[in-house]
């Protein structure tokens, strides 16, 4: 890629402990900070931030693709988005009819519990369960190109 002012893309790459998930060119990436969401443009000045949990979309060209984060850092510097994270699925990792199928119990779990803390958890699952439902419903991985299209 280019180091001038006028390019166009730049690299984004999302890893986890055991895996290099997205390694590639891109035009945006919208990520889903702690203190809310922020969009990466080539050229973006250096910065760190916390990710909540969340979708994080990623733009090329006419075409968005979603891959789901859990928590972690992301750092842009000289024109690299590099994001860490323990957990983070492609769209064709996910599997809908069990990530339903878990909302449900998980809904009916919340609604028979009296401990405040198992409470806690099961929202939290819960709403790591949408952003898994939103991700998977997106196109998937092998549908997108990295490079600029």
């Amino acid at each position: 890629m280019a180091d001038n002012k006028s390019s166009k893309t730049f690299r984004l790459r999302v890893l986890t402990p055991t895996d290099t998930k997205i390694d590639g060119e891109v035009n945006m990436v919208i990520i889903r900070a702690v203190d809310g969401e922020m969009g990466i443009l080539p050229n973006h000045a250096t910065y760190l931030c916390a990710l909540a949990d969340g979708a994080l979309r990623i733009l090329n060209g006419k075409r968005e693709r979603k891959i789901a984060i859990f928590g972690g850092v992301a750092e842009i510097r000289d024109n690299v988005l590099t994001i860490l994270t323990d957990e983070a699925h492609l769209p064709d990792e996910i599997d809908l009819d069990h990530t339903k199928e878990a909302r449900e119990h998980l809904e009916r779990q919340i609604q028979e519990q009296t401990d405040d803390q198992e409470i806690q958890r099961a929202e939290i699952m819960l709403r790591r369960l949408f952003v898994k439902a939103e991700v998977g419903g997106s196109p998937r991985h092998s549908d997108f190109d990295e490079t600029n299209s």
